[in-house]
This record gives structure tokens, C-alpha cells and sequence, in this order.
């Protein structure tokens, strides 16, 4: 069983801490969450009006596969430049080959300690321009929901810290858990495009309207080679003005936004049916195997058949998976 610790520190914000074991734990019995301190047991003071107590020492991250770090009060590491103590001595007893993620703007204190150098990162993007000026040797992605770098997955504002843990279950499990999982916690199973969309911006123009429902259009129709004229068109704009506003809501340009999607169906599609690559590539709107393999190993570094043996692998792996449920698109 894969053990996953959540470091809670002082300052920490409630709702983010209690993410880790609302994912995980919705997983079937895949992962084991548990919370610790910095210090041996005792109370954490919260953001809130309340204080947790928690049971843990740092001695629980020894034995940890994945270590989560919430956020917390920044005023120590800004006053300083560096981690508190107790913090910094905790994150040294992740052990080689276990994963470190953190949530909103914890990445500072990953940035404090020196793990984030010269790593892309992500962080609430209220608080970007200052990691940016804080710590310049950190390639700060203000626009990322996460950022995954391997062994280290750092997790923009709040929220995002849902979309970081769904995106390791499917790491480590697939599409269909991770799909059963966000199901479970009544959330979509990955949100289009980054923080862009939720950056504070100027009220649109008066009667200019959004393109979600032709996104939704779009999806439902990912078999058909569909143009920037035609989407645009479905829209109710010009193709600037719809390329404009696409990239305002969703982070990304309406083509990458396509071959996203074209490249996730095409996951879903090879986990969860035996379809020859061929007739997946024609089913998510690629003109060929070839174009899909080569979107697929642009997207996540693997060829359709390998991605395939990988993930039924994984499924045949007892008790890898619960019951299959049906593939749906957000």
C-alpha cells in the first residue's frame, strides 16, 4: 500500500490540509494517508479560529511514499529567507525515491530548503511575482494548475491542490481511478487549461459571451476535424475574437486545448477497450496512428502501445482497480 504523509505545520490553512486524505482515501484502499507534525505530536495552529491536534511526529515521513505539504503562515520564511527549523528538518527525512508535493504556497518552503532550484513551479498566482523576486533560481509557471516534475509536484492555489492529487492517482493507477476517485468527491477529473482562467481580470465587453458551451460542443464531437473557423462559428464570433476569449477562460490557445483533449479520450481509450491504435486515432479526431503516437509522445513522453501495456498492467495488479466506471469527460 502506497503510505502518504501530510506534514501539517503551523498556519495551516484547514481546507487544503484535509485534500491528501479526501483523494487518496477515496481511492479503494490504494493509499494509507496519514498527518504529522513537525514537532512530536501535540496541536497546530490553523488559518482558522481552530487548532488540530495531531497524534504524529516527523518520524512519519521516514516511512512515506508521498509526502504533501499543505500551506501554511509565510510570514517566517518571508521575515527570513528561510525555512523554519522544524520544517526544514522534517523535509530532510523524505526518503530517496518517495515523492514531495506541495499545495498553493507551500512551494515556498520546497523553495526555502533549495529543492525547487532551477525546477519549474507552481504557486498561488496572487503570490508568483514574489516567489519570482524571493527566489529567482525558481522557474515560477504562474499559470499551472501543478507542476510535475518527477519526484516533485508543487500545486497552484486551493483548489489545485485537488487536481495535483487526482493527477498522481492517475499516475500511479490510471484514468479510470482516477476518474472513480473525482466521482467520489463530486469534482471533474481534470479542469481545461491553468490558473489563466482564474487570474482577476477586466470584465469582459458588454454581449461578449464565453466559449464554454462550445467547448462542450467540441468535445462531444472530437472524432471530426474541427477549425478554429468552426468553432469560432459555432460561437457566435470572429476567430479572433474567439481565440481572444478562449485563451482568457482557459489558459491555452483553441488547437493545444483540441490535442489535449484528443490526447486524454485517447488514454481513456486505450486503459479502458482493446480498439486497434488506428480506429482510437480515428474515434479523437487524429488523421492517422502516426499523428496520434506523435501527439501522445509530445503530450507525455509515451507511444500508444506502451502507455497501454503500462496501465493494463497496472490493472491487472490485484486489487489495482474497484469496479470500472464509465469513462466521462469535464
Amino acid at each position: 500500500m502506497h503510505r502518504v504523509a501530510v506534514l501539517a505545520l503551523d498556519g495551516v490553512y484547514p481546507f487544503e490540509l484535509g485534500i491528501p486524505a479526501r483523494v487518496f482515501g477515496s481511492a479503494g484502499g490504494l493509499y494509507q494517508v496519514v498527518t504529522c507534525g513537525a514537532d512530536a505530536g501535540g496541536t497546530v495552529a490553523t488559518l482558522a479560529d481552530f487548532r488540530i491536534a495531531v497524534d504524529r511526529g516527523p518520524e512519519a515521513i521516514d516511512t512515506a511514499d508521498t509526502v504533501v505539504v499543505p500551506p501554511f503562515s509565510l510570514e517566517p520564511i518571508l521575515a527570513t529567507g528561510q525555512a523554519p527549523p522544524a520544517a526544514a528538518a522534517a523535509l530532510r527525512r523524505v526518503r530517496p525515491g518517495a515523492r514531495l508535493v506541495s499545495i498553493c504556497t507551500a512551494s515556498f518552503l520546497l523553495a526555502a530548503v533549495g529543492l525547487l532550484d532551477g525546477r519549474r513551479a507552481a504557486t498561488h498566482w496572487r503570490q508568483a511575482g514574489l516567489m519570482r523576486r524571493t527566489f529567482p533560481r525558481v522557474r515560477v509557471d504562474e499559470n499551472a494548475l501543478f507542476a510535475d516534475e518527477g519526484d516533485i509536484l508543487t500545486s497552484a492555489g486551493a483548489a489545485s491542490g485537488l487536481d495535483a492529487c487526482l493527477h498522481l492517482v492517475r499516475r500511479d493507477h490510471g484514468a479510470e481511478t482516477a476518474n472513480h476517485v473525482a466521482r467520489v468527491c463530486v469534482v471533474p477529473p481534470w479542469r481545461d487549461g491553468g490558473q489563466a482562467q482564474y487570474i482577476e481580470r477586466p470584465v469582459p465587453e458588454e454581449g461578449d459571451t464565453g466559449t464554454g458551451p462550445t467547448r462542450e460542443w467540441a468535445l462531444r464531437r472530437l472524432h471530426l476535424p474541427l477549425s478554429l473557423a468552426e468553432l469560432a462559428a459555432h460561437a457566435r464570433m470572429s476567430e479572433r475574437t474567439f481565440a481572444r476569449r478562449f485563451r482568457m477562460e482557459t489558459g491555452t490557445s483553441p488547437g493545444r486545448w483540441l490535442i489535449g483533449q484528443r490526447v486524454a479520450r485517447a488514454r481513456d481509450l486505450l486503459e479502458a477497450t482493446d480498439l486497434p491504435v488506428d480506429r482510437i486515432a480515428a474515434e479523437v479526431g487524429f488523421a492517422t496512428a502516426a499523428s496520434l503516437r506523435r501527439h501522445m509522445h509530445a503530450e507525455i513522453g509515451v507511444a500508444p502501445l506502451a502507455y497501454r501495456r503500462t496501465f493494463r498492467a497496472a490493472a491487472d495488479r490485484p486489487g489495482a482497480r474497484g469496479p470500472a466506471p464509465t469513462i466521462v469527460k469535464s
